[in-house]
């Protein structure tokens, strides 16, 4: 019980809403799913076209999300964009030009978009451990999620291009822009919980 409640923090999203009724709640989560999953699609447009892998914001994107809703709300988001796209909505980086629904998602990129399920589990996990009350263990949740990106979406692409190749064309390129990335998670997520004046107990 001890160990579970090192995990029982309340995530910012929970912080704000925490007064809210049950229903209204539920209501705000559809709601911030919805706008998650928008934001995914916005970050995804907002590419530099790299080969095969293009780099855009939505790895900050999906890491912060876990963060602020938390783990099961983070991977609801992440869940309901794959389902967008899988269904054929252009929500990924270079759709409709590259493809779209599953062919598309069974391409160089697939790795990436099933990690970004796993990392906003994860990054939502270890929000709920206080990681990202200061920026030391926010910056290692940011690496952590990272990782785990890397790991599924190199794993797949070397399937398909080789191991070498998929190392110079999917994980090299990517590594100073996610540094930044971090960077400014590790700032800007704690300072927001300062601003609302720290954590609040969580709820029973």
């Amino acid at each position: 019980m001890a160990a579970m409640n090192n995990f029982s923090a309340p995530t910012l999203f929970e912080s704000v809403v925490s007064a809210a009724t049950p229903s209204t709640r539920l209501l705000q989560s559809l709601a911030v799913v919805v706008v998650g999953s928008l934001l995914l699609t916005a970050s995804a447009k907002f590419e530099i076209p790299l080969t095969p892998v293009p780099f855009t914001f939505q790895t900050l994107v999906v890491l912060a999300l876990g963060v602020v809703f938390g783990p099961t709300l983070g991977l609801a988001t992440v869940l309901a964009y794959l389902a967008q796209g899988a269904l054929g909505m252009p929500v990924f980086a270079g759709t409709p030009e590259k493809g779209i629904g599953l062919a598309y998602m069974m391409g160089p990129t697939g790795g990436y978009l099933l990690g970004f399920a796993v990392a906003a589990y994860v990054t939502g996990w270890l929000a709920r451990a206080k990681w990202d009350r200061n920026i030391v263990t926010m910056a290692f949740a940011m690496v952590i999620g990272n990782l785990v990106i890397y790991a599924f979406g190199v794993t797949y692409l070397s399937t398909i291009i080789g191991y070498e190749k998929a190392i110079t064309f999917g994980l090299k390129p990517f590594i100073v822009f996610d540094i930044v990335k971090i960077v400014a998670a590790a700032i800007i997520i704690p300072s927001v919980w300062k601003m609302l004046g720290g954590s609040k107990p969580s709820e029973s």
